[in-house]
């Protein structure tokens, strides 16, 4: 069987990251930068302490500490997905008001050894968001309708989940 082609690396500028960098399996690092989700005006996560997980061809997935979250927020769903690195997620909705967001939240109540430091930690998907910000940075959302991961300028893809290129 032939390997799908990938679209060419972008080289990275001064201070910028290339997901083709990134390990895979995919490699789990705290963050101190600060973090911010906004849903219908409210901030319903921000913190200085989150991890980031970097998995070649996709931008970080953040991942929020629990006290750091509105759980008032979230309300959990059945659906669960897997993810052979980290384990089985677990969602929410996001309501805020009159206005939900279905499904735009996870987590992993019992991840795998490697990514034990998230465990119960928040991940959001930013297309739904009003806002979500890495260091005042409003980002842009991965492509695709399945990966959740958060583009700054300092991340170069191409990245994994466009048109055309979901299946690297």
């Amino acid at each position: 069987m032939a390997e799908l082609p990938r679209s060419p690396r972008i080289p990275p500028g001064p201070s910028q990251e290339s997901v083709w960098d990134y390990p895979r399996p995919p490699r789990l690092e705290a963050v101190d930068k600060h973090l911010r989700v906004i849903f219908n005006g409210e901030t319903i996560a921000e913190t200085q302490a989150g991890y980031r997980v970097l998995e070649t061809s996709h931008p970080p997935v953040y991942y929020f500490p629990p006290q750091d979250v509105q759980g008032a927020y979230l309300r959990p769903v059945a659906k669960q997905t897997y993810c052979e690195w980290k384990g089985w997620g677990s969602y929410y909705d996001v309501v805020v008001g009159e206005k939900s967001a279905p499904q735009a939240g996870w987590f992993y109540g019992l991840p795998t050894p490697d990514f034990a430091a998230i465990q119960n930690y928040l991940a959001f998907y930013a297309g739904p968001m009003d806002g979500c910000y890495v260091d005042g940075e409003l980002v842009t959302p991965q492509p695709g309708q399945f990966y959740g991961g958060w583009i700054t300028k300092e991340i170069i893809g191409p990245f994994k989940g466009g048109l055309g290129i979901s299946g690297w």
